[in-house]
């Protein structure tokens, strides 16, 4: 019996920053991402000093912005889409 080991190289994010217009995401495989911070409903709506306010997770597979109660993953940049807004997703 043969057994198939599969290895995901799934790339962890070096460095990151929330500009006006989009959040950018520096990866270890060379690459640079962005998104539209439109993307972040809770990321547009909070202040310059909260987006700055994150931590790292899952040894850079995704970051946390505890204070606004938002994640975002490597994978969620690359395959992802927009998040539904709160209040739409309660008048829904």
């Amino acid at each position: 019996m043969s057994t198939v080991v599969i290895e995901y190289n799934t790339p962890r994010i070096l460095a990151l920053r929330v500009t006006d217009n989009a959040i950018i995401a520096d990866l270890s495989d060379g690459r640079t991402v962005s998104v539209p911070l439109a993307w972040s409903w809770r990321l547009s709506e909070a202040t310059q000093a909260q987006r700055n306010h994150y931590e790292l997770i899952g040894s850079g597979l995704g970051a946390h912005w505890s204070e606004i109660d938002e994640d975002i993953s490597v994978a969620g940049m690359l395959h992802g889409g927009p998040a539904r807004h709160q209040k739409l997703a309660e008048a829904a």
